[in-house]
């Protein structure tokens, strides 16, 4: 298991470093165009050439790189080109504002979709069917319009939770609570409606499984026969699911945030990139890809817990 972690981790490394890469180039190509931004529309060739030199645009792309990967390496990851400020402590500041609504939405629907998955699979019937179409519901609605739906309502018109802004959780863990609740259903609709489907999946094909079968005929519980067996079997699967669900978490943030006026790291990466700031964007991009990574790392550790084959392998 330790080895098998190992080569996930090394090849979560080398993810990092393709990306970033890609993203460095892509952001190399505007290097012209930011240059002459940042210096200012009355600016001269001369004032955008020396701007260039400033900030190294005129060295090889492949020089820039190495110097931006170099001060990573060393824990530094630069200033914003645009505003002077540290990215370290602008990604601090915006990160909690995304993490709480992606985990709060992640929690939501890994909670909704057990729950709806299992009484689908077990009751069958209504409950079933009514789970099939609320999955049919949720693929088809984007977050963003359950986010303007839920904002004009709740938020607007009966006034039950706040309909824009964030609280801190050192402030207020109450307005905190308030704050996500909405832009977690928004993210947590969709993920619900994928998830739900896959534990359905995995547990009628578990129940239908021989050995459950017997152990069902031997009276055992209901209520054991699912914790101890089926829920355990269903469970690597619909791991899976919530890990590629948090990948689209992440990236519907950025579209939830803008609905309800969230300053965090989706506001910072428009940012970054409408400016071409280079080291703000590329610190997004590199702790993205890491809070990838981990959640995947911590994927194979349960799916290891889960089933022993994975930790021999």
């Amino acid at each position: 298991m330790i080895s098998f972690l190992t080569r996930r981790l090394l090849s979560g490394v080398v993810l990092v470093v393709v990306i970033s890469a890609l993203t460095f180039v892509l952001m190399s190509m505007t290097g012209a165009d930011t240059a002459r931004n940042l210096a200012g529309a009355t600016a001269t060739a001369q004032q955008v050439a020396q701007k260039k030199a400033e900030l190294g645009l005129d060295r090889p792309v492949a020089a820039q790189y190495a110097d931006w990967l170099g001060s990573v390496l060393r824990g530094d990851l630069g200033r914003s080109w645009a505003g002077g400020d540290s990215v370290a402590a602008s990604l601090s500041d915006k990160l909690p504002v995304t993490l709480s609504v992606v985990i709060g939405g992640l929690l939501l629907s890994a909670v909704l979709s057990v729950l709806l998955g299992v009484g689908a699979a077990v009751r069958g019937g209504l409950l079933d069917r009514a789970v099939q179409l609320l999955a049919v519901i949720g693929f088809a609605v984007p977050s963003f319009l359950m986010a303007l739906v839920l904002a004009l309502f709740v938020g607007v018109r009966w006034r039950m939770l706040p309909a824009t802004g964030y609280t801190a959780f050192s402030e207020s863990p109450s307005l905190w609570l308030q704050s996500i609740i909405l832009p977690s259903v928004s993210l947590a609709v969709g993920a619900i409606a994928a998830t739900a489907q896959q534990i359905r999946g995995a547990m009628v094909d578990v129940l239908r499984l021989d050995y459950v079968r017997t152990l069902r005929s031997r009276g055992l519980s209901t209520r054991s026969l699912l914790l101890r067996h089926a829920l355990r079997n269903a469970a690597p699967s619909a791991l899976t699911v919530l890990a590629l669900q948090f990948i689209g978490l992440v990236g519907g943030a950025v579209v939830v945030e803008k609905v309800f006026g969230l300053a965090g790291i989706g506001s910072l990466a428009n940012t970054a990139a409408s400016n071409g700031d280079t080291p703000l964007l590329m610190g997004v991009v590199v702790v993205m890809v890491a809070l990838v990574v981990v959640v995947n790392l911590l994927l194979d550790v349960a799916q290891g817990w889960l089933n022993p084959k994975v930790r021999v392998a």
